[in-house]
């Protein structure tokens, strides 16, 4: 038995490795282009977030609530979101949810405290599997080129743009400082129980340290690219009309979009009446 429970945890180590972690994250980013959600014009998937990302807020309807988190769970299965951040939604969300609801009986509450809780999970389930779906769906050329068409500031879409293109400096930077501290330091032995303990407060403690060295060195390479930018003429790009003009010529609203448009506009009438007959 503790050779089967030993075994177990060195697999769970093995599959959330820092490289396991790195492609997740680089998958869910750079991954899905070839879904359906991808193929969609970046301005059709904005305003389809900017619905699902405030509505949800104003509805205290469970079966209208009910229809939304539905459309926005198969959006995510088309978009094909990365194993890790649909474990990290899940657990984030639905634990909150159960420890609300524990807190309630601990205070007195019944069960009848379960039909508030239920509207508070599904409305910040629907807005985060809405934002998972489209960011993962948008790589940053094609999310910046659709902030910029509805007016956003060049700059900001571009810092946008950017973010998304330092994530993989960020974690090849973070695994390079954890390397290090691993050739210097001394992990304590895991082999026992209480050495595993010991080993998972020794990685954390690794990790806090490795913060600043990560956010200086990504500071340098920072400044290289934005002084490349610079000689590039980026500055002028940005306050060009004509520039900005080719850059969003791109842009093109597709039968697919109207059919995802139309789609979900008949799903949420459908849930809108099915609320209104059961009320």
């Amino acid at each position: 038995m503790e050779k089967m429970m030993a075994k177990l945890s060195d697999n769970l180590l093995d599959k959330f490795s820092m490289d396991f972690l790195r492609s997740q994250v680089l998958k869910n980013a750079y991954g899905n282009d070839d879904t359906v959600i991808a193929a969609l014009d970046p301005r059709i998937l904005l305003v389809w977030y900017l619905f699902f990302g405030l509505v949800p807020w104003f509805l205290n309807d469970i079966p209208l609530l009910l229809g939304c988190f539905t459309l926005v769970m198969a959006t995510t299965v088309l978009a094909r979101v990365a194993g890790l951040v649909l474990f990290l939604f899940a657990l984030g969300v639905f634990s909150q949810t159960g420890y609300l609801f524990l807190i309630t009986l601990f205070f007195g509450g019944d069960a009848s405290a379960i039909a508030p809780l239920l509207v508070l999970t599904l409305k910040v389930a629907t807005i985060s599997l809405a934002s998972v779906t489209v960011f993962s769906g948008l790589d940053p050329d094609r999310l910046s080129n659709g902030l910029l068409w509805y007016g956003c500031p060049e700059r900001l879409s571009f810092s946008i743009s950017y973010s998304y293109r330092m994530l993989p400096m960020l974690m090849e930077e973070f695994q390079n400082v954890l390397l290090s501290y691993r050739l210097r330091g001394n992990p304590p032995a895991h082999d026992t129980l209480m050495g595993k303990v010991r080993y998972l407060i020794y990685q954390v403690k690794v990790i806090m340290h490795a913060f600043y060295p990560l956010m200086l060195n990504t500071a340098k390479r920072s400044r290289t690219t934005v002084e490349a930018l610079e000689l590039r003429g980026y500055r002028y790009a940005a306050s060009s009309k004509a520039v900005k003009k080719i850059k969003l010529a791109s842009l093109k609203v597709t039968y697919n979009d109207l059919l995802f448009l139309a789609v979900s506009f008949l799903w949420m009438t459908a849930a809108l009446l099915a609320s209104t007959l059961l009320s």
